[in-house]
């Protein structure tokens, strides 16, 4: 299946531009325009940026708790380091690697997270973004040879942005 995503500077274009595709043969079913008044970013399916940011977070948490663990009770052991002098070597290591556990898990929240956020959406963050700032967005659904006969009908908008994508294989 084949996208095309095309953003429009105001409703009137995009209202325009909806109804050129219309008449030009284009099934309602496989058209969406985007934009207040119109279907959400949500309601569309774009991706929201936070579920692979949280997805990405704990995928490294889940990495970096036991390396953590590791080189803190690796360090309390080699260095001799005593967190609580009065307790045992066996207490120390366990509580050094608690605390290295604890950096990691921190480290892996604000680093997958960081990193989720900004690169996990693709271009649904940027899409999000213009209809944030009052953009319209008018995405055709469907086979290549409809959405380059698409193509043709939105180009005359003069559009901000026109973008073709092909949904990867199942």
């Amino acid at each position: 299946m084949n996208y095309l995503i095309a953003v429009l500077p105001d409703r009137i274009q995009a209202e325009a531009a909806y109804t050129d595709l219309e008449k030009a043969g284009i099934p309602l079913s496989q058209l969406s325009l985007l934009g207040r008044g119109y279907k959400s970013a949500d309601e569309f399916g774009f991706i929201d940026p936070k579920q692979p940011a949280r997805k990405q977070a704990r995928r490294l948490m889940n990495f970096s708790i036991p390396i953590g663990f590791m080189c803190g009770a690796t360090f309390e052991l080699y260095t001799g380091v005593r967190l609580f002098s009065g307790m045992g070597t066996v207490i120390n290591v366990v509580l050094g690697g608690l605390l290295g556990a604890s950096f990691g898990a921190f480290g892996g929240l604000f680093s997958g997270g960081l990193t989720g956020l900004t690169t996990g959406s693709g271009d649904a963050l940027v899409y999000r973004n213009r209809l944030s700032a009052g953009k319209y967005i008018v995405v055709v659904k469907g086979p290549e040879p409809l959405t380059r006969k698409a193509t043709n009908i939105l180009r005359a908008y003069d559009p901000e942005n026109i973008q073709g994508y092909v949904e990867p294989p199942d």
